[in-house]
């Protein structure tokens, strides 16, 4: 009886070991989930298209294979990556900041800040020249006029009576 109990104690175990648990079907990734992936893609075939709102059939593929690859468990980067490796960097909406790129994010900063500093200098070139120009009580600019040429005028206008 122990032999028996021993052989059904050790059946039961190793009957146990052999099933695999079965575990519930992940579900099927939303829209929202593949649109947050495919926005920061842009479509290899269409240009300046982002992936999550071409209309062609490629595009629609592409989209399912990001679902496919969501319910395989793959992350974000991985399909991004995987995107880069087949269609090169150019797919990306934001471009790695490496080699030539990085000037893309640094120009427009300097280049705006370059344009602020010029307008300051400006203004304070405008208000300089307004400051040192004397003013009439009529509110406008008199213009000062050397005396040589006050004469030239004046004898101009004796010749003409």
């Amino acid at each position: 009886m122990k032999r028996f109990l021993a052989f059904l104690f050790i059946s039961i175990v190793l009957a146990v070991l052999t099933f695999n648990i079965a575990s519930a079907q992940q579900p099927t990734p939303s829209d929202d989930e593949v649109n947050s992936i495919a926005r920061q893609l842009y479509c290899p075939v269409c240009e300046n298209t982002p992936l999550d709102v071409c209309p062609t059939a490629a595009c629609h593929d592409w989209r399912e294979l990001i679902r496919q690859m969501l319910s395989e468990g793959k992350t974000q980067v991985q399909i991004k990556q995987y995107f880069v490796d087949h269609y090169g960097a150019r797919v990306l909406a934001k471009p790695p900041a490496v080699g030539l790129n990085w000037l893309i994010y640094l120009v427009p900063p300097l280049a705006f800040l370059v344009g602020v500093y010029l307008l300051i200098q400006a203004f304070r070139i405008w208000r300089r020249q307004k400051k040192e120009q004397p003013e009439n009580s009529d509110g406008g600019t008199e213009r000062i006029l050397d005396d040589s040429y006050l004469a030239r005028i004046e004898e101009e206008l004796s010749k003409r009576k």
